[in-house]
């Protein structure tokens, strides 16, 4: 069986600020870094002891650009860089028996979330999917429910994992630390981290049968709350867009891939509107 691993920063153990997950931090992040593809290496073991094959790491922080290769089993493959059409969902297919995601966080807006946001903390306020709030874990399950994957594990915080539990109540969840706030954390120590997270990985592959694909029932309605009515601004120029408030942006249609594809371009042009004037 072949595994899917969208792998994220802010939910690895000890990070507890933007700093440390920052690429273009020279002190923090080379540490934090290591501890993030450790993290995915130890999903990896965990996933083979349970008898997954092949493996796709699809690298999904910042720039993208993040998991070390020597700490990655040769045989593994990774999708590295950034631009990527469908970003922490890039490769996700019907090809996967299951899918992790590790290191992530929780969505904007939620209450004791270390560094909480949704894609873009400059761009995105809130995001809804049929009326329903939507972290990235939620964004991207929906990706790979499309093609029939189930996403079987998650790695973070505990609001991230109790989150993710609310619509995927199948998923295995390693919580390596408790939230203070927005900027502070209770952790694990990254080897202990590393430990449970290979042991959720097993358990999770062994538990596949009770999961199932995460999907939106169409018609598919999406609304993007901004930060700035700015962002709305540009949006609101995508055809099929309309505009429901100063912020607020809606789309509908009966296919979840066209409207992740929606939300990635509004993401995008929405966030060029943050340029300088």
């Amino acid at each position: 069986m072949r595994l899917y691993i969208s792998a994220d920063m802010e939910g690895t153990a000890g990070v507890a600020s933007w700093t440390q997950v920052d690429p273009k931090n020279t002190t923090e992040y080379p540490y934090y870094r290591r501890c993030m593809s450790l993290e995915v290496r130890a999903a990896i073991e965990g996933a083979r002891e349970a008898g997954v094959t092949g493996v796709l790491v699809n690298d999904s922080h910042s720039a993208m650009r993040n998991v070390l290769w020597d700490e990655m089993p040769e045989d593994v493959r990774m999708i590295y860089g950034n631009r990527k059409p469908l970003s922490m969902s890039e490769g996700a297919s019907g090809g996967f028996g299951a899918a992790f995601f590790t290191g992530y966080h929780a969505g904007a807006g939620e209450a004791d979330g270390v560094c909480e946001h949704t894609y873009s903390p400059d761009t995105i306020y809130g995001v809804r999917v049929n009326g329903i709030r939507c972290s990235e874990a939620l964004l991207n399950a929906a990706v790979l429910g499309v093609e029939g994957v189930p996403v079987v594990l998650i790695t973070g915080d505990r609001t991230t994992v109790e989150g993710a539990r609310v619509h995927l109540p199948w998923i295995t969840g390693v919580a390596i630390k408790e939230s203070i706030g927005r900027f502070a954390a209770d952790s694990l120590s990254p080897v202990e981290a590393q430990r449970r997270i290979r042991e959720g990985a097993r358990a999770a592959i062994e538990r596949l049968s009770e999961a199932r694909p995460f999907v939106f029932e169409p018609p598919i309605h999406l609304e993007i709350d901004f930060v700035s009515t700015q962002n709305a601004d540009f949006a609101e120029l995508i055809p099929g867009v309309e505009r429901i408030g100063g912020r607020t942006i809606h789309y509908v249609h009966d296919d979840y891939r066209v409207v992740f594809r929606l939300f990635m371009a509004a993401l995008r042009l929405g966030g060029a509107a943050n340029a300088p004037v």
